[in-house]
This record gives structure tokens, sequence and C-alpha cells, in this order.
């Protein structure tokens, strides 16, 4: 493994604790950091061919959206800081990316934040940071 740490950041409160957190141990420990914002997405298998094209092309529209109000402002913010910043945008299962953009980048280390954008369906069908931390094949740090 690398000496890179992931950070899941969705530009919540709870994010930008964990961000100034993880700057703070990456220069401590001379590490990488990866930036990663996971948009939730799931597959309707029932859509017809046309929905599923309108959503595909939705699909792009937030990925745009997502890169540049949450992933282009945190990265600018840190040019000055040192560090070696990447980013990474996905879709999907967002515990479950996070896992993989952990395993595709070698990281050694996950932060997040303890809650985010979405407190109303974590509290229904538990939380990101509880999922993360049983399913990630690395060290976890919740920041509340």
């Amino acid at each position: 493994m690398s000496n890179k740490i992931v950070l899941g950041y969705d530009d919540s409160e709870a994010a930008k604790t964990a961000l100034a957190f993880a700057v703070g141990l990456a220069k401590a420990q001379g590490a990488e950091l990866v930036i990663a914002h996971v948009l939730e997405w799931s597959p309707y298998s029932f859509l017809t061919p046309e929905e599923i094209g309108e959503r595909h092309k939705r699909r792009g529209e937030e990925l745009k959206r997502a890169e540049e109000a949450v992933l282009a402002p945190v990265r600018k913010s840190l040019e000055d800081s040192g560090l070696t910043v990447s980013t990474e945008l996905k879709y999907g299962h967002i515990a479950e990316t996070l896992c993989d953009v952990i395993k595709q980048s070698g990281a050694s280390h996950v932060i997040i934040g303890r809650t985010g954008h979405s407190a109303l369906s974590s509290r229904l069908f538990g939380s990101v940071a509880g999922s993360l931390a049983q399913a990630a094949p690395v060290p976890v740090t919740i920041v509340p």
C-alpha cells in the first residue's frame, strides 16, 4: 500500500471538518490526499430504454455540476497546501464506491465526516460512515 489517504467528501460542514483533519494528517505523514465525491446512483431495472437514456443524460449533467461545485473549489483551496492532491468523482453506492476508490488508489487510510448531506436517509437506511467502517479494507477515521 502507498502512503495515500482517501477522504470521502460531500461539501457538508462535517466533510469540511474531515477535510481539515485529513490535510493535517497528510502533512504530518507526508501522504498524498485523494478527495472522493460519490453521487448516489441506483440502476432501476424497470425503466424503459427512453427513461434510461434520459437518466444517463442527467447523470452527465450531475457529474459536471459536482465537479464544478464540489471538487474544483476544494482542489483550488488546497493548491498552496504543499500536498499532492487528486480527486475522484464517481457514481454508485457511497460506501461501496469509496471502498473501490481505496483499493484502486492503494490508499492506507480513509477519512469521512460523521454526518453529511443525507441525515434523514442515514437514519432510515444506516449511515455511510457506519457502512464504511464495516466494509473498508483499511483503517477508517470518522471525524465528528
